[in-house]
């Protein structure tokens, strides 16, 4: 080990021993007591490319108090959710700094950090790829030389021999054949860089091995289902062998979709004998050593005719996939089926490609690669309709989708399907966008411009979420879900779906959502903005199917048919006679006066699966249904831009999304108003700065990092909903979860250039870059 190495874990010791002193006795309390809990410490790669010649573990094993250390020879075992390119521990090589190499659990974390400290390791070196551009090139070097040797999901197309770990693509029409024919044309580049989700609580995880060889893991993710799946296939495990519990998360954003920290914890757990070992991350290694946002090139073409109606639209996406790409693979996926975002583009060529290179893992974040493809698409379709001197939200209204139109995979929206049209006139109008912006003559700018946001949920076909639902002796019903409520109000909704149901009033349902894959049913992930539309479906199904329990009882007292029944004040009604019955004489069955009885326990298990979802074709990514849904929006900002220092004020978003019914209206405008701040932070100050001599995240921690206060808030925010049912939708509800945070960013920057005329092409927009813009006008 060289003495820059040396320095790297010297460091980490000193500042992991920083943090011990103030949170060394802190202990994990759960649900399961656990005792003689050890601690872990895990030896990271400082360099971003290097090949592993040769680890030591023997001073680590002589350091009092440590009971296993363990590295990537221990275990050998792929991971990965759709493409299984990680080992638990890097094996033959490092691919980001960062890269977990070798771990050790221990009594105390001084004892631990003092082990890693000790761990020898021979690295060789190797020249990183720092950029996207670079990592397609041929003659790049290959972060991943056996990528043709992994396993993947079948609608994943990594390439071997290359960076290249996943590639979708769109052809749609005859895209060469009409940007020949149109009058105008465009091509414009777009860069965003990696983020951090940044969650309130950092990734942590517990697990134990019994003497038996069952294993139980406590963590903070937002999917145990695909947890278990995960470490039941990487352990070589029976599912029925791997317990995962899931406490109250503290925030997740797609950053806890995946799968993280809990397989080191279960290696260590597998050698200490039935003691439960902690892995957790500081503050600082939550920026750089779980996963991060992809960064994206995109460079755009469009084809306008003379009346401003797009004729052809070539997109070319290059996604940052990190060192790894198991989560990241379905972004780029989801990115491609998606580029055409809100407009009906009548002739597409699209390429959305993964890309490997040497920075921290690119996963999963909210709006799953949207808010990054509709910053390029977004101020591209600001600039042609600048270009032709056509007003942008006539621009928009001429070209968006609705009922009729297809999208870029063919796909005919029907009339179920969400207005974007709407929700652009709606914030046209409030932000009177029709009148011309009053900018000021001074120092202070104003500015005004509005963007559009779409998304569909990105998940398998047979995404399924499970429910039961039972009676308690007091017509209490007890709702049992699955889905990791990480504050979007996932318990209230599911409440309110009982309820609305059953016809109960709200007090009468208790909803029980401690996620535990011994004990509770099953749910697909808690991603994609999907758990109100797929959980509310299967609530409601499970309602229809103790009503029906009920009712059935109740008719045979009734000497009736069960269809004259309803439900009402506690009681099954025969309206018509005048009779009821109390829930409570039913909930357990129905006895009569003679003693015999009828029925029972009054319980139902129910599940949905999305319905009537068709394969994508492999060449040109056509498709009759290739999502379940589709929910629109749009954003309109009002700004105000100082001249001389560049700085950015947002005084007012109006956002309008079409949700389909507003289930909850306080928690929908509570979804828009924390979607707009961190759109506002990953548009005007989030960035991961890259050292490109070490290859270390620069300002991994909350001072050189930042995201937005309360002072950065808009001093007024407006969220109006419109209402076009979803067919199969709960109710006619879908999701809106991610969509919020979407369009934030492209709307800042085209108010920027209605303020100044200046354009931002790279994600953020910062002080620096606007003082910059402002000056290269004024020398054009």
């Amino acid at each position: 080990m060289n003495k820059q190495d040396n320095h790297w874990v010297g460091r980490d010791v000193e500042r992991v021993d920083g943090l011990e002193k103030v949170t060394g006795a802190a202990r994990y309390t759960g649900d399961l007591a656990f005792s003689h809990l050890l601690h872990a410490a895990v030896l990271r790669s400082p360099h971003p490319h290097a090949r592993i010649k040769h680890i030591d573990l023997e001073p680590a094993r002589k350091v009092p108090g440590v009971k296993a250390v363990v590295c990537g020879r221990d275990y050998p075992y792929h991971v990965g959710i759709y493409l299984k390119d990680q080992t638990v521990f890097a094996t033959d090589r490092v691919r980001y700094v960062g890269d977990p190499v070798a771990a050790v659990a221990a009594e105390t974390p001084e004892a631990a950090w003092e082990a890693v400290a000790q761990i020898r390791v021979d690295y060789e070196p190797l020249e990183p790829v720092f950029d996207v551009e670079q990592g397609i090139a041929p003659d790049s070097p290959l972060v991943h030389p056996d990528l043709g040797q992994y396993e993947c999901e079948p609608w994943i197309t990594p390439k071997a021999n290359s960076n290249i770990c996943n590639h979708l693509k769109i052809q749609k029409g005859d895209y060469q054949g009409a940007l020949k024919s149109c009058a105008h044309v465009f091509e414009n580049t777009f860069r965003v860089p990696q983020v951090q989700h940044v969650p309130m609580e950092p990734h942590i995880s517990v697990a134990r091995v019994d003497l038996a060889g069952k294993v139980e893991v406590h963590t903070s993710a937002q999917s145990p289902f695909t947890v278990r799946h995960l470490l039941s296939h990487c352990f070589k495990l029976n599912h029925g062998d791997v317990r995962v519990i899931v406490p109250t998360v503290g925030g997740g954003f797609g950053g806890k979709a995946g799968i993280n920290l809990e397989p080191i914890a279960v290696a260590l757990a597998m050698k200490t004998h039935g003691r439960p070992v902690r892995v957790l991350v500081d503050r600082s290694e939550e920026f750089y050593a779980v996963v991060v946002r992809q960064g994206l090139t995109a460079t755009l073409v469009t084809g306008v005719d003379k009346q401003g109606k797009v004729q052809a639209q070539k997109m070319h996406y290059l996604w940052d996939c990190g060192g790894y790409g198991g989560y990241g693979v379905n972004v780029v996926r989801a990115a491609g089926y998606t580029c055409g975002g809100a407009y009906e583009f009548p002739n597409v060529e699209g390429d959305s490609i993964g890309v490997y290179t040497n920075r921290p893992i690119g996963s999963a974040y909210r709006g799953f690669g949207m808010q990054e493809i509709h910053w390029a698409l977004e101020n591209q379709m600001d600039m042609v309709a600048h270009g032709i001197s056509m007003d942008p939200v006539e621009f928009r209204l001429l070209n968006c989708l609705g009922p009729g139109k297809s999208t870029v995979t063919g796909q005919v929206l029907d009339d179920c399907a969400g207005r974007v049209d709407k929700c652009i006139i709606k914030v046209a109008e409030e932000l009177e966008l029709d009148k011309p912006t009053d900018k000021g003559t001074g120092r202070m700018v104003r500015g005004r411009g509005m963007a559009c946001a779409v998304k569909a949920p990105a998940m398998p076909n047979d995404a399924a979420s499970a429910v039961i639902l039972k009676f308690c002796e007091d017509a209490t019903v007890e709702v049992s879900i699955s889905g990791t409520d990480i504050g979007q109000g996932l318990r209230t909704v599911a409440a309110q779906y009982a309820a609305e149901g059953l016809n109960l009033p709200m007090e009468k349902v208790r909803v029980h959502n401690e996620p535990d894959t011994h004990l509770s049913p099953y749910d697909w992930q808690t991603v994609a903005s999907r758990q109100t539309w797929a959980t509310g479906n299967a609530i409601l199904r499970a309602t229809e199917m103790c009503k029906q329990q009920l009712f059935d009882m109740a008719a045979e007292v009734f000497e009736v048919p069960a269809e004259e029944l309803e439900l009402g004040n506690l009681e099954v009604l025969h309206l018509e006679s005048g009779r009821s019955i109390p829930l409570e004489r039913l909930v357990l069955g129905y006895q009569f006066e003679d003693g015999h009885c009828i029925g029972g326990p009054v319980a139902a298990h129910a599940s949905y699966v999305p319905e009537g979802l068709l394969f994508l074709d492999p060449i040109t990514s056509q498709s009759d249904k290739p999502v379940a849904k589709w929910t629109f929006g749009a954003q309109a900002v009002d700004i105000l831009v100082d001249k001389e220092t560049g700085h950015l004020d947002v005084e007012r978003v109006v956002a309008c999304y079409d949700v389909g019914r507003v289930v909850n209206p306080s928690m929908a405008k509570g979804q828009t108003y924390g979607g707009i701040a961190q759109g506002l932070g990953t548009a005007v100050m989030e960035e991961l700065i890259l050292d490109r001599k070490t290859g270390r995240i620069a300002n991994a921690n909350l001072m050189d990092y930042k995201i937005p206060t309360t002072m950065d808030m808009p001093s007024e925010i407006d969220a109006h909903f419109i209402e076009t049912p979803q067919c199969d939708g709960p109710l006619g509800a879908r999701g809106v979860g991610e969509h919020t945070m979407i369009p934030t960013p492209a709307a800042i920057a085209n108010a920027l250039y209605d303020a100044l005329g200046i354009r931002i092409d790279e994600m953020p927009i910062t002080p620096t870059k606007i003082r910059q813009a402002i000056k290269d006008k004024a020398g054009k």
